[in-house]
């Protein structure tokens, strides 16, 4: 028989906490009641207060601000991303790469250094030239599509794309094996198009071709 397990009181104020924001007793930056009130409230010291507060710290539920008290950043714990990812449908993957992508590419032809063109231009060229597998050739898409995520140089773009790349790459695989065909000139046209519109630093017409073709996509898999 498994020993009976004794919940740390500490645990059980933060559960009851996060129940209270959930529920919207307080509203998102609203500050808390302080410990001298919350500790009566749950039954609880001041010590256990404080540390229930500090794992709802840690989850990203509140958070402390030195001299001002306690406040709410968010209304419940957030979801971890690879199980939101395993859940996620591909289309709303394919989404995700639209807005990520799309705002990436102007920032791109913004802020492309004479480096990133030599990066974008060589990941162009490996992918026209990767036709020995499917795998291959996906990888290749995914590094050229990269490569332009890096010269937009905003580090939580690249890492959102970085995120949703194993989710896409299985799918994409699986999608091309069914067509029995991938690549092509029209489709490599496409990406042809949004290097040099990248490289020719039109940020509209950037994020018009990255649109086009990830929205080519998504039709693709719906």
């Amino acid at each position: 028989m498994a020993p009976i397990q004794r919940i740390p009181l500490a645990d059980q104020a933060a559960e009851v906490l996060l129940e209270r924001v959930r529920s919207g007793e307080w509203e998102l930056g609203q500050k808390l009641p302080g410990e001298t009130t919350l500790a009566p409230q749950l039954g609880v010291g001041r010590s256990t207060v404080r540390e229930a507060i500090r794992q709802l710290a840690g989850r990203g539920v509140l958070t402390t601000r030195q001299g001002a008290g306690v406040f709410v950043t968010a209304l419940d714990v957030p979801e971890d991303w690879d199980a939101v990812l395993r859940r996620a449908d591909i289309v709303s993957v394919i989404e995700a790469r639209i807005a990520i992508e799309s705002e990436a590419a102007s920032l791109a032809a913004s802020r492309r250094t004479a480096s990133d063109v030599r990066a974008i231009r060589k990941a162009l060229d490996v992918r026209r030239d990767a036709t020995r597998s499917i795998e291959e050739h996906v990888d290749a898409d995914t590094a050229f599509h990269r490569s332009i995520l890096v010269a937009a140089h905003n580090p939580i773009l690249l890492e959102l794309f970085d995120g949703l790349t194993p989710r896409l790459r299985q799918t994409m695989i699986e999608m091309l094996r069914i067509r029995a065909a991938y690549g092509g000139a029209d489709d490599h046209a496409r990406h042809v198009r949004l290097a040099e519109t990248v490289i020719d630093r039109d940020a509209d017409a950037a994020a018009s071709e990255s649109r086009s073709h990830l929205s080519g996509l998504k039709l693709a898999l719906a």
